[in-house]
């Protein structure tokens, strides 16, 4: 059984704290795991319940369950792979002397 784990992966459920910002300075939602668990890449999160919305200038802390899908062993290489592949678009080569674009 831990073989198959391995290779496709487990889903279980874990408490979270989420922390909402929609003001001047942030707008952010941040997602704090209990227990301080590692996500890997590859690793799917989702927070469970109803959709939050917070008005402008205001900041929300509140409590969820959340699922997290370990990805197995196959999804973890590709995924690796897949970003370390696109980070090549980030480079821009020219071998012109940019005079005569």
């Amino acid at each position: 059984m831990s073989r198959l784990i391995r290779v496709f992966g487990e889903a279980f459920d874990v408490g979270c704290t989420v922390d909402i910002e929609n003001t001047f300075d942030s707008c952010h939602a941040h997602v704090e795991l209990d227990g301080n668990l590692p996500i890997h890449p590859g690793d799917a999160v989702r927070v469970q319940g109803d959709p939050v919305v917070v008005p402008y200038g205001a900041k929300l802390t509140l409590r969820r369950r959340a699922s997290v899908r370990r990805a197995g062993a196959l999804k973890r290489l590709w995924t690796r792979l897949s970003g370390n592949l696109e980070c090549l678009d980030l480079f821009e080569v020219s071998f012109s002397s940019g005079s005569k674009l």
